[in-house]
């Protein structure tokens, strides 16, 4: 039988090919191809288009772990992780997160781990935000796994700057908008805000 996120998959996959002029692709390549191609096609424009708006402005609107929310988004579009809530508080709670270990430890403003290399204050400050973005999301019920990796970006000392940390969010807030809009035209009933569905885990 096939899944809801199944059906969501393909009739994205679909709608896309449709688009493209690409149907016989279907009839060509296993449903398995032509959703992979599909799924990375959205990746692509979704990463492309929040570096080429980072590019622009010369601001972080691009961060490593919106690649993963977009591989979510996209792929298991109608689980609990991939609804607008989840993503948008997940890296809320990862950016607030990150933030705070910086502060408690008196990171502000320090040079990055890349450049300074780790030290035992960068190891506390980097446990410390994966720990209570880990906790956040659970606490607040907004599991978003890739914000977990946002709260090591912000801890490690790639974004400091209390301006950057809403662009971070606003790349969030464009991948979600970009999801909706394809998801909706697709027919795929992919949500306003919250899941459709509560996760199995907070029940």
């Amino acid at each position: 039988m096939i899944s809801r996120n199944e059906r969501a998959r393909r009739r994205l996959a679909y709608f896309l090919l449709a688009r493209m002029r690409m149907k016989r692709m279907m009839r060509y390549f296993d449903p398995r191809t032509a959703l992979a191609l599909t799924i990375g096609l959205n990746g692509a424009i979704s990463v492309g288009l929040l570096a080429g708006l980072a590019m622009l402005t010369q601001e972080p609107f691009i961060f490593p772990s919106v690649g993963a929310s977009a591989f979510i988004l996209f792929y298991r579009p109608l689980v609990a992780a991939a609804s607008p809530r989840n993503t948008l508080l997940g890296h809320l709670i990862g950016v607030l997160a990150g933030w705070l270990s910086l502060w408690a430890f008196g990171l502000l403003g320090a040079p990055n781990a890349f450049e300074a290399g780790v030290d035992g204050i960068r190891v506390l400050a980097t446990a410390m935000g994966v720990g209570l973005a880990c906790a956040g999301m659970v606490f607040l019920r907004a599991a978003h796994p890739p914000a977990a990796a946002t709260s090591l970006i912000v801890s490690m000392g790639l974004v400091t700057s209390l301006w950057h940390l809403p662009l971070l969010l606003a790349g969030a807030a464009l991948l979600v908008l970009q999801a909706f809009v394809m998801h909706r035209i697709a027919g795929v009933r992919y949500p306003l805000w919250s899941p459709l569905e509560p996760d199995e885990d907070w029940r």
